[in-house]
């Protein structure tokens, strides 16, 4: 299920789409705050430039939203139904969450949204 050619496979590692061969993202870490978005310029390998167009990831928010959405979801029945807390400590327990996962669902949420424009093609292949 997550080997690589997988679009999940970039999706959760963060790789490069089209190779799936390196990182997309200067930082390996998404709680790196200042790094946590900053992409390199072009995939070493296969030479995709992420920044297909000027704003770009601007499409991605929406992807981020729908993601925050279903994060928050999923701690308000864990928290409420689960533990039995009570609707405020439910809610704190939502907005807490949200703002630990928010770099790892900013990366995830590019990450999708690149990869429904680009697909796999395979390693690259060396012409030496």
């Amino acid at each position: 299920m997550l080997k690589k050619g997988s679009k999940l496979y970039s999706i959760l590692t963060g790789t490069c789409p089209r190779c799936q061969s390196e990182s997309m993202y200067i930082s390996q870490n998404p709680y790196n705050v200042i790094k946590t978005l900053k992409l390199r310029e072009n995939c070493s390998k296969c030479g995709l430039k992420y920044q297909i167009e000027p704003n770009f990831f601007f499409g991605a928010m929406y992807v981020s939203y729908a993601a925050a959405v279903a994060v928050g979801m999923a701690i308000f029945l864990v928290a409420h139904f689960a533990f039995e807390a009570s609707l405020n400590n439910s809610f704190i327990a939502i907005i807490v969450g949200l703002l630990v996962l928010m770099p790892w669902i900013a990366r995830i949420s590019r990450n999708i949204y690149i990869n429904l424009f680009v697909n796999y093609r395979g390693e690259p292949k060396n012409d030496l």
